[in-house]
């Protein structure tokens, strides 16, 4: 009762990203980190960023920094969304968890075979270690796929060619084609990062759900969380939503084939990949400020209502060992550091929660060279600033409350 009054008084009827701008942030303790990030953003040529910083589940700084579009000379600003790459396996996962909780699968639930979720694919398969695959090896990626081959969710043209299809292969018909081949190692045996298994996951959310993936995440996840601006992406300029971002690529980027393969050179972040099909392995676009309430949501911590059990959350966030994935976050540290982080061609992001329950979020809408490592760069950038603030964050402000 007491739970669902807190929810019913924090829980947004409207999304933060239309009231919130950069002159409500603007606090002078801050400004020793809006110079390193603006330092960062010269020494990486990023046309754009976008800040979020919690305290123990208040939204104390949100700041947009450069350009939302350069060409328009549009500002930057907190409610600017942008692709957000792997971390949408966060949000996927914490359907996945939200389902368990309503008793309609189990982590341990098999993916294949007889008692399988996704069983009418069985007639495909050619190697009886699929029938070993569960759910949670999906979400620790340990269910035998690797990407020594290349990563099926980014080759598409290579996918076409190799199985004569004459159009991009969507996940039924990529997932018939991938499960002919034989695993790459024993499910649970080991671990390596794959989209494709989260691909599966979202396919399991549709089955069990009887909806799609997108109408179950935002209706059932996003949205009591207090998430009302994410979107599934586009894959071109043309297909942006209402306040997304424009990506760039690197400074010297050549042109990519078009994934449909008709001929077509494109920049690599408008084209080259089908983002759409990502689905719950890379697919969501949100804004930096509205990820932190739903970081917000998944925490444990008492200042905004969680949609999951503590249970749910502490298996999430769990420390088994070095080499073992947690459930949705990319890594967690024996002493409660959680991360989280996306990148592809023209965006950034990453998230970093500590033990001391601050939380910060930097997404950008450029690419660099540095590909996916430039997280490590942005952590650097996260340290000196925490070291800079230390625990003198903006007092007594939530920018969660804002009225709408």
């Amino acid at each position: 009762m007491i739970k669902a009054l807190i929810l019913s008084v924090l829980t947004l009827t409207g999304s933060l990203n239309a009231v919130i701008t950069n002159s409500m942030s603007a606090e002078p303790e801050m400004a020793p980190v809006d110079a390193l990030v603006d330092s960062f953003m010269q020494a990486w040529n990023i046309k754009g960023a976008s800040l979020a910083v919690m305290d123990r589940d208040r939204l104390v700084y949100a700041k947009g920094f450069g350009w939302a579009d350069e060409g328009k000379r549009e500002r930057m600003q907190p409610g600017h969304i942008f692709r957000l790459a792997s971390v949408s396996k966060l949000i996927t996962a914490t359907g996945i968890m939200l389902l368990q909780e309503r008793g309609q699968l189990s982590l341990m639930t098999p993916v294949f075979g007889p008692f399988g979720v996704l069983n009418e694919f069985d007639d495909a398969i050619t190697d009886d270690n699929y029938y070993l695959i569960n759910i949670e090896h999906l979400l620790r990626h340990q269910a035998g796929f690797s990407s020594k081959r290349g990563d099926p969710m980014f080759s598409t043209l290579k996918i076409m060619e190799k199985y004569g299809l004459k159009e991009p292969p969507r996940d039924t018909t990529l997932t018939r084609r991938l499960i002919s081949e034989p695993l790459d190692y024993e499910p649970g045996t080991a671990s390596e990062y794959s989209n494709f298994g989260y691909l599966l996951l979202s396919m399991i959310i549709e089955k069990i759900t009887g909806r799609t993936y997108e109408e179950f995440i935002r209706t059932d996840v996003l949205e009591p969380c207090g998430c009302f601006d994410f979107h599934i992406a586009g894959n071109y300029l043309a297909d942006r939503h209402p306040g997304e971002v424009r990506y760039y690529p690197p400074k010297g980027s050549k042109l990519s084939s078009d994934y449909h393969g008709d001929g077509t050179q494109v920049l690599r972040c408008y084209g080259a990949s089908d983002i759409r099909s990502l689905a719950g392995s890379g697919a969501w676009v949100g804004s930096a400020v509205e990820l932190a309430r739903f970081v917000a949501s998944v925490d444990g911590l008492f200042g905004v209502p969680d949609i999951l059990s503590r249970i749910s959350v502490g298996r999430m966030t769990q420390y088994i060992d070095d080499e073992t994935s947690p459930l949705g976050w990319l890594s967690v540290t024996p002493d409660g550091e959680w991360r989280r982080t996306g990148s592809f061609a023209g965006t950034n992001a990453i998230i970093k929660c500590y033990p001391d329950g601050q939380c910060w979020i930097l997404i950008t809408n450029t690419s660099t060279w540095k590909g996916s490592s430039l997280a490590r760069e942005t952590a650097g950038v996260f340290a000196r600033a925490r070291d800079l603030v230390g625990s003198a964050l903006p007092a007594g402000k939530d920018l969660f409350l804002l009225p709408r």
